[in-house]
């Protein structure tokens, strides 16, 4: 994939393989109804948003340059020194070891729902 096929901040021109990684995932759903979801390399979540379909969650996410600059205050927040922005399709997800990785780290991270749960 080239440089121009996803959204690049890299604002000390480092090599763009080198920079960290957030991922634009569809994370399924029916049409009209599909979950795309957003999470940095260390497992962060940046955001998510409801898609018709999957060839529009490329641009609602922001992952094409240009795309959504509202997420990518939110996203320079996160690796201000730079970042790259992949879109993996819902029939890659299981086959990209790095958003697996980045999905175990965010799970993880997250509190399961007895861990909060009051004591009766």
């Amino acid at each position: 994939m080239s440089e121009k096929e996803f959204a690049v901040f890299n604002p000390s021109s480092r090599p763009v393989e080198e920079l960290p990684v957030i991922f634009g995932f569809n994370n399924g759903g029916p049409p009209g109804w599909m979950s795309g979801l957003l999470l940095a390399e260390d497992g962060t979540p940046l955001g998510g948003h409801l898609c018709t379909n999957e060839g529009y969650m490329r641009g609602d996410l922001g992952t094409l340059p240009g795309s959504r600059p509202d997420r990518h205050i939110k996203f320079q927040s996160h690796y201000p020194d730079g970042y790259r922005i992949q879109f993996v399709p819902y029939d890659q997800v299981q086959a990209n070891e790095k958003l697996m990785a980045a999905i175990r780290l965010s799970e993880a991270a997250s509190p399961s729902p007895t861990e909060n749960a009051d004591e009766a």
